[in-house]
């Protein structure tokens, strides 16, 4: 199952939920939510169509998100002078538990 692991860093003006360096974790279609900092609904709306794309294998470059395999993403506040608050920038990683790798592993090798 693929998991992502979103974390803020970086932080333009001020936002009222976030820190650098927060993070949260998606697993399937579940929030773990034992496993992450803060949920913002602003970041969230920003956030959903790639988490569900990522997580299905799509890569980050093929989206323009990214030069590799990390996906970058801002939230939708723009923050000074237009709101008060601030905009995050975000890093989504798909993480790949040890059974994924071990089979992608051997399709590899059996080519």
């Amino acid at each position: 199952m693929e998991k992502l692991t979103i974390k803020v860093i970086k932080i333009k003006g001020k936002c009222p939920v976030f820190k650098v360096g927060d993070k949260i974790v998606i697993e399937g279609p579940r929030i773990k939510l034992e496993e992450t900092d803060a949920i913002c609904t602003h970041a969230f709306a920003s956030l959903m169509s790639y988490i569900v794309a990522l997580r299905k294998g799509v890569r980050p470059s093929d989206i323009g998100l990214g030069k590799g395999d990390k996906a970058y993403v801002q939230c939708l506040d723009p923050g000074p002078p237009y709101t008060d608050g601030g905009t995050v920038i975000f890093e989504i990683m798909v993480v790949r538990d040890e059974t994924e790798k071990s089979m992608e592993s051997s399709k590899r090798d059996n080519r």
